[in-house]
């Protein structure tokens, strides 16, 4: 009977597969191109310790790397029109009008310095400055499920400002410096641009503490709650500039609530919270706020954001909102640890986009698997009841 069942469920999921893979097949140009992506998608989610050209391969039965480097690093494809089809099947199966974007970085240990974008610097990852390749992302997370929706690699200026270097990795002239915070930007408004369905959109501080970024999303009417440093400042109602922290710190006990801002690996995320409203001028149906997060065991220890919401925004959806930043880490966990987001074993700049771009179609399609099996237990659940 299990054998049964799995064979019907492994067949259900290879369909599926094969219908995301459908849906970008003429992205690409010769049918070599096209059957090595689905090749490569299927090795990507296969059981394998390492996910490289070699064990994605041998897992397809080639004979060798042969097809899947020719698919990663020579074969033209459009690999942004790929990008693109899977945003679309995310928000065909994952749309929700109160979801989150979310930016964050992430970092890709690495040996040597001719890899696109290496260079000696601060890896979140590895919670230290590491020889790494720094991606920006962004996720978007709803009611059903988060996934990867955009990706970046960052070049920094010891690339950009050395064009030998960037050519011999295959990274065009025309490609200029950005810092995190301005690519971060471009993909706020590029899925503001493409509609995708979202309500807000958080950040932790590195991103947040942009006050132009800050200002951009409310001059386009985008509901964020971004976290910032305790330096930072605010203009308070009474029309006067305050660092965060000395606006917080004479803050009465009533004034925090301990609330749950979501589930983390050892259950509820709990802290005391507390929002002071700032800015004078504002939309009337519109307001501005400090959001305070402090430790229940360590009162010294408190994190600071800003929010823009609507009038009526509560507490408690300021906090939630506040909580979805952690989703992004759990889609880079299982991006690497299911797909192989960081077993990669490319140098040049178009080879890591089609390897980041074909592991994030494989992590949508896993996150649109789970909710339709978590969709389908909760109709059964309330056929019975």
């Amino acid at each position: 009977m299990g054998g049964d069942i799995s064979e019907v469920d492994a067949r259900r999921w290879s369909d599926g597969l094969a219908r995301l893979h459908e849906r970008f097949a003429h992205r690409f140009a010769r049918s070599e191109s096209r059957e090595s992506a689905l090749a490569y998608l299927r090795g990507l989610l296969a059981p394998l310790e390492r996910k490289n050209g070699w064990t994605v391969a041998e897992e397809a039965g080639h004979g060798g790397p042969d097809r899947i480097q020719r698919l990663l690093n020579r074969i033209d494809w459009d690999v942004d029109g790929v990008l693109d089809d899977v945003r679309e099947y995310v928000v065909e199966h994952l749309a929700d009008p109160g979801g989150v974007l979310i930016v964050d970085d992430t970092g890709f240990l690495k040996k040597g310095v001719r890899s696109a974008g290496v260079q000696r610097q601060y890896s979140g990852t590895a919670g230290r400055t590491e020889n790494c390749q720094v991606g920006v992302f962004l996720a978007y997370s709803g009611r059903l499920g988060r996934t990867l929706i955009d990706r970046a690699l960052y070049l920094p200026k010891s690339w950009t400002d050395d064009r030998e270097r960037c050519r011999a990795a295959g990274i065009g002239d025309e490609v200029e410096f950005a810092t995190k915070h301005q690519i971060a930007r471009r993909m706020v408004r590029r899925a503001i641009d493409d509609g995708i369905p979202f309500r807000w959109v958080t950040a932790d501080a590195g991103y947040g503490n942009s006050k132009g970024w800050r200002t951009e999303l409310e001059q386009a009417d985008v509901f964020h709650v971004v976290a910032t440093t305790r330096h930072d400042t605010v203009v308070t109602r009474r029309a006067m500039d305050h660092r965060l922290h000395d606006l917080v710190a004479g803050l009465s006990r009533q004034k925090w609530k301990r609330r749950s801002c979501g589930e983390g690996a050892h259950g509820p995320r709990i802290y005391d919270w507390a929002r002071v409203e700032v800015r004078p001028w504002h939309r009337p149906d519109r307001r501005h706020w400090v959001l305070a997060r402090r430790s229940i065991t360590d009162p010294t220890k408190v994190a600071y954001y800003i929010a823009y919401a609507p009038a009526d925004a509560t507490l408690n959806e300021l906090i939630a909102v506040a909580g979805a930043r952690w989703a992004i880490e759990e889609c880079f966990q299982s991006a690497k640890g299911q797909c192989g987001l960081d077993d990669y074993q490319i140098r040049r700049h178009q080879g890591w986009y089609r390897h980041i771009t074909l592991t994030m179609a494989a992590h949508a399609y896993l996150t649109v698997l789970r909710a339709e099996h978590l969709e389908k237990g909760t109709g059964q659940l309330e056929r019975q009841t």
